[in-house]
Protein backbone atom coordinates (compact mmCIF):
# COMPACT_ATOMS: atom_id res chain seq x y z
CA UNK A 1 0.00 0.00 0.00
CA UNK A 2 1.45 3.52 -1.11
CA UNK A 3 2.04 6.01 1.46
CA UNK A 4 0.19 9.00 1.86
CA UNK A 5 0.93 12.65 2.12
CA UNK A 6 -0.46 14.58 4.93
CA UNK A 7 -2.17 17.21 3.88
CA UNK A 8 -1.17 20.38 5.22
CA UNK A 9 -3.69 23.23 5.73
CA UNK A 10 -1.24 26.09 5.57
CA UNK A 11 -0.40 24.91 1.88
CA UNK A 12 -4.29 24.70 1.78
CA UNK A 13 -3.54 21.23 0.23
CA UNK A 14 -7.29 19.28 -0.19
CA UNK A 15 -6.48 15.93 -2.54
CA UNK A 16 -8.92 14.56 -4.84
CA UNK A 17 -9.57 11.28 -4.63
CA UNK A 18 -11.76 10.00 -7.18
CA UNK A 19 -10.05 8.96 -10.39
CA UNK A 20 -12.92 9.77 -12.77
CA UNK A 21 -12.89 13.76 -12.13
CA UNK A 22 -9.14 13.36 -12.46
CA UNK A 23 -9.35 11.75 -16.11
CA UNK A 24 -12.17 14.57 -16.43
CA UNK A 25 -9.74 17.32 -15.75
CA UNK A 26 -7.24 15.82 -17.82
CA UNK A 27 -9.43 14.94 -20.99
CA UNK A 28 -10.77 18.72 -20.49
CA UNK A 29 -7.48 19.61 -22.27
CA UNK A 30 -7.83 21.30 -25.72
CA UNK A 31 -4.81 22.86 -26.88
CA UNK A 32 -2.28 20.81 -28.75
CA UNK A 33 0.99 22.27 -26.72
CA UNK A 34 4.38 20.68 -26.65
CA UNK A 35 4.46 21.06 -22.87
CA UNK A 36 2.56 20.93 -19.72
CA UNK A 37 2.67 22.00 -16.12
CA UNK A 38 1.14 20.79 -13.62
CA UNK A 39 0.78 22.70 -10.43
CA UNK A 40 0.65 20.92 -7.03
CA UNK A 41 0.27 17.60 -7.88
CA UNK A 42 0.65 16.48 -4.71
CA UNK A 43 -0.21 12.04 -4.94
CA UNK A 44 -0.21 12.36 -8.63
CA UNK A 45 -4.02 12.15 -8.90
CA UNK A 46 -3.69 13.94 -12.62
CA UNK A 47 -0.02 13.10 -13.07
CA UNK A 48 -0.84 9.41 -13.37
CA UNK A 49 -2.96 10.29 -16.73
CA UNK A 50 -1.12 12.85 -17.99
CA UNK A 51 1.25 10.77 -17.92
CA UNK A 52 -0.19 8.47 -20.68
CA UNK A 53 -0.59 11.77 -22.95
CA UNK A 54 1.59 10.86 -26.13
CA UNK A 55 4.30 13.15 -26.91
CA UNK A 56 4.12 15.92 -24.19
CA UNK A 57 7.18 17.05 -21.64
CA UNK A 58 5.47 17.08 -18.17
CA UNK A 59 6.87 19.40 -15.67
CA UNK A 60 5.36 19.17 -12.16
CA UNK A 61 6.03 22.13 -9.60
CA UNK A 62 5.30 21.13 -5.95
CA UNK A 63 5.96 23.22 -3.10
CA UNK A 64 5.61 20.81 -0.41
CA UNK A 65 8.69 18.70 0.56
CA UNK A 66 6.77 15.57 0.87
CA UNK A 67 4.85 15.34 -2.00
CA UNK A 68 8.28 16.40 -3.67
CA UNK A 69 9.83 12.76 -2.27
CA UNK A 70 6.43 10.99 -2.66
CA UNK A 71 6.43 11.71 -6.69
CA UNK A 72 9.77 11.14 -7.17
CA UNK A 73 9.28 7.82 -5.54
CA UNK A 74 6.17 6.90 -7.46
CA UNK A 75 7.10 8.78 -10.87
CA UNK A 76 10.99 8.16 -11.39
CA UNK A 77 10.68 9.00 -15.20
CA UNK A 78 9.55 12.19 -13.83
CA UNK A 79 12.42 12.74 -11.57
CA UNK A 80 14.64 15.87 -13.56
CA UNK A 81 11.23 17.53 -14.25
CA UNK A 82 9.97 17.59 -10.72
CA UNK A 83 10.72 20.97 -9.30
CA UNK A 84 10.41 21.47 -5.87
CA UNK A 85 9.28 25.08 -6.09
CA UNK A 86 6.90 27.80 -5.07
CA UNK A 87 5.39 28.26 -8.16
CA UNK A 88 4.10 32.33 -8.08
CA UNK A 89 8.11 32.76 -7.43
CA UNK A 90 9.05 30.98 -9.89
CA UNK A 91 10.68 32.23 -13.61
CA UNK A 92 8.75 29.81 -15.84
CA UNK A 93 11.11 30.22 -18.86
CA UNK A 94 14.03 28.69 -17.13
CA UNK A 95 11.33 25.38 -17.02
CA UNK A 96 10.68 25.91 -20.70
CA UNK A 97 10.46 28.14 -23.47
CA UNK A 98 7.90 26.32 -25.16
CA UNK A 99 4.21 27.44 -24.77
CA UNK A 100 2.44 25.39 -22.39
CA UNK A 101 -0.81 24.16 -20.99
CA UNK A 102 -1.04 24.92 -17.17
CA UNK A 103 -2.88 22.09 -14.88
CA UNK A 104 -3.71 21.19 -11.73
CA UNK A 105 -6.30 21.21 -8.93
CA UNK A 106 -5.18 24.85 -7.82
CA UNK A 107 -4.74 25.65 -3.94
CA UNK A 108 -7.67 27.91 -3.10
CA UNK A 109 -5.78 30.14 -0.79
CA UNK A 110 -3.05 30.87 -3.95
CA UNK A 111 -5.71 30.21 -6.95
CA UNK A 112 -5.53 34.75 -7.42
CA UNK A 113 -2.01 34.87 -7.17
CA UNK A 114 -1.76 31.80 -9.84
CA UNK A 115 -3.95 33.50 -12.27
CA UNK A 116 -2.52 37.09 -12.10
CA UNK A 117 0.80 34.79 -12.83
CA UNK A 118 -1.05 33.67 -15.76
CA UNK A 119 -1.27 36.88 -16.61
CA UNK A 120 2.41 37.49 -16.72
CA UNK A 121 3.01 34.74 -19.15
CA UNK A 122 -0.02 35.11 -20.98
CA UNK A 123 1.98 34.70 -24.61
CA UNK A 124 3.26 31.27 -23.21
CA UNK A 125 0.23 29.96 -21.86
CA UNK A 126 -2.32 28.63 -24.73
CA UNK A 127 -4.41 27.07 -21.99
CA UNK A 128 -5.24 26.65 -18.77
CA UNK A 129 -7.66 23.75 -17.35
CA UNK A 130 -7.97 23.74 -13.84
CA UNK A 131 -9.72 23.51 -10.51
CA UNK A 132 -10.34 26.20 -7.85
CA UNK A 133 -13.34 27.20 -5.23
CA UNK A 134 -16.51 27.31 -7.27
CA UNK A 135 -16.87 30.72 -6.20
CA UNK A 136 -13.64 31.81 -7.54
CA UNK A 137 -13.94 29.93 -10.53
CA UNK A 138 -17.83 31.06 -11.31
CA UNK A 139 -16.60 34.70 -11.07
CA UNK A 140 -13.42 33.96 -13.35
CA UNK A 141 -15.61 32.66 -16.16
CA UNK A 142 -19.00 35.41 -15.35
CA UNK A 143 -19.94 37.60 -18.04
CA UNK A 144 -21.00 41.49 -17.86
CA UNK A 145 -24.49 41.71 -15.77
CA UNK A 146 -23.33 39.16 -13.60
CA UNK A 147 -23.23 39.56 -9.93
CA UNK A 148 -19.88 37.27 -9.69
CA UNK A 149 -18.16 39.50 -12.39
CA UNK A 150 -14.95 41.25 -11.15
CA UNK A 151 -11.55 42.16 -11.14
CA UNK A 152 -10.07 39.02 -12.90
CA UNK A 153 -13.28 38.48 -15.04
CA UNK A 154 -12.36 41.61 -17.17
CA UNK A 155 -8.61 41.49 -16.43
CA UNK A 156 -8.64 37.46 -17.81
CA UNK A 157 -11.11 37.95 -20.60
CA UNK A 158 -9.23 40.22 -22.27
CA UNK A 159 -6.72 37.63 -23.11
CA UNK A 160 -8.81 34.36 -22.51
CA UNK A 161 -11.96 32.87 -23.41
CA UNK A 162 -13.22 31.31 -20.16
CA UNK A 163 -15.77 28.28 -20.19
CA UNK A 164 -17.29 27.06 -16.56
CA UNK A 165 -17.04 22.78 -17.26
CA UNK A 166 -18.16 21.38 -14.17
CA UNK A 167 -18.88 21.41 -10.48
CA UNK A 168 -16.77 19.23 -8.09
CA UNK A 169 -18.45 17.96 -4.34
CA UNK A 170 -16.54 17.92 -1.56
CA UNK A 171 -16.73 14.14 -0.61
CA UNK A 172 -14.54 13.47 -3.46
CA UNK A 173 -11.65 14.96 -1.51
CA UNK A 174 -9.17 13.74 1.45
CA UNK A 175 -9.60 16.28 3.78
CA UNK A 176 -12.73 17.36 2.18
CA UNK A 177 -13.25 21.13 2.02
CA UNK A 178 -16.15 23.16 3.37
CA UNK A 179 -16.98 24.26 -0.58
CA UNK A 180 -17.74 23.17 -3.52
CA UNK A 181 -15.24 23.23 -6.40
CA UNK A 182 -15.44 24.11 -9.93
CA UNK A 183 -13.31 23.21 -13.08
CA UNK A 184 -12.77 25.69 -15.60
CA UNK A 185 -10.78 26.31 -18.96
CA UNK A 186 -9.27 29.21 -20.58
CA UNK A 187 -8.20 29.62 -23.65
CA UNK A 188 -6.12 32.34 -25.19
CA UNK A 189 -8.06 34.82 -27.42
CA UNK A 190 -6.49 36.32 -30.54
CA UNK A 191 -5.75 39.81 -28.61
CA UNK A 192 -2.06 39.95 -28.82
CA UNK A 193 -2.03 43.41 -27.10
CA UNK A 194 -4.95 45.12 -25.54
CA UNK A 195 -5.54 48.64 -27.53
CA UNK A 196 -4.82 50.81 -24.17
CA UNK A 197 -2.08 50.70 -21.32
CA UNK A 198 -2.37 47.11 -19.66
CA UNK A 199 -1.30 49.08 -16.39
CA UNK A 200 -3.70 51.58 -16.78
CA UNK A 201 -6.07 49.21 -17.72
CA UNK A 202 -5.64 47.35 -14.57
CA UNK A 203 -5.62 50.17 -12.24
CA UNK A 204 -8.80 51.51 -13.82
CA UNK A 205 -10.95 48.32 -13.65
CA UNK A 206 -9.57 47.87 -9.77
CA UNK A 207 -10.41 51.32 -8.81
CA UNK A 208 -14.25 50.79 -10.51
CA UNK A 209 -14.38 47.47 -8.62
CA UNK A 210 -13.19 49.05 -5.87
CA UNK A 211 -16.96 50.37 -4.90
CA UNK A 212 -18.60 48.35 -7.19
CA UNK A 213 -22.20 49.17 -5.95
CA UNK A 214 -22.16 52.56 -6.94
CA UNK A 215 -21.88 53.99 -10.49
CA UNK A 216 -18.72 54.61 -12.21
CA UNK A 217 -19.50 58.46 -11.77
CA UNK A 218 -18.88 57.80 -8.29
CA UNK A 219 -16.29 54.71 -8.44
CA UNK A 220 -13.96 56.69 -10.78
CA UNK A 221 -13.78 59.70 -8.98
CA UNK A 222 -10.34 59.25 -8.08
CA UNK A 223 -9.60 59.61 -11.37
CA UNK A 224 -9.81 62.58 -13.28
CA UNK A 225 -12.45 62.76 -16.07
CA UNK A 226 -13.54 65.91 -17.58
CA UNK A 227 -17.25 66.60 -16.90
CA UNK A 228 -18.20 67.02 -19.94
CA UNK A 229 -17.24 63.00 -20.58
CA UNK A 230 -18.84 61.81 -17.20
CA UNK A 231 -22.61 63.08 -18.88
CA UNK A 232 -21.50 59.84 -21.02
CA UNK A 233 -24.22 57.30 -20.10
CA UNK A 234 -21.76 55.05 -19.81
CA UNK A 235 -20.86 56.48 -16.54
CA UNK A 236 -24.52 55.66 -14.77
CA UNK A 237 -23.39 52.17 -15.38
CA UNK A 238 -21.98 49.68 -12.34
CA UNK A 239 -18.82 48.53 -13.28
CA UNK A 240 -20.40 44.76 -13.59
CA UNK A 241 -22.29 45.85 -15.93
CA UNK A 242 -19.32 47.06 -18.49
CA UNK A 243 -17.34 44.73 -21.17
CA UNK A 244 -14.13 44.31 -21.65
CA UNK A 245 -14.08 46.64 -24.59
CA UNK A 246 -15.95 49.52 -22.45
CA UNK A 247 -13.29 49.07 -19.71
CA UNK A 248 -10.51 49.77 -23.02
CA UNK A 249 -12.40 52.56 -24.01
CA UNK A 250 -12.39 54.43 -20.61
CA UNK A 251 -8.92 53.49 -20.09
CA UNK A 252 -7.88 55.65 -23.20
CA UNK A 253 -10.25 58.28 -22.11
CA UNK A 254 -8.65 58.75 -18.74
CA UNK A 255 -5.21 58.59 -20.16
CA UNK A 256 -6.32 60.65 -22.73
CA UNK A 257 -7.00 63.27 -20.09
CA UNK A 258 -4.19 63.04 -17.67
CA UNK A 259 -1.84 63.62 -20.85
CA UNK A 260 -3.98 66.47 -21.55
CA UNK A 261 -4.33 68.06 -18.23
Amino acid sequence: MKRKVTAKKRLGQHFLTDYNIAQQIVDSRRANTPTMIEIGPGMGVLTQFLIKIPDIELHLIELDEESVAYLRIHYPCLDKNIHAMDFLKADLQTITNEPFTLIGNFPYNISNQILFKVLEYKDQIPEVVGMFQKEVAMRIASKPGKKDYGILSVLLQAYYDIEYLFTVDEHVFDPPPKVKSGVIRLTRNEVKKINCNEQDFKTLVKTAFNQRRKTLRNSLKSISFPESLTQDPIFNKRPEQLSVEEFIWLTNAWVKQVNFS
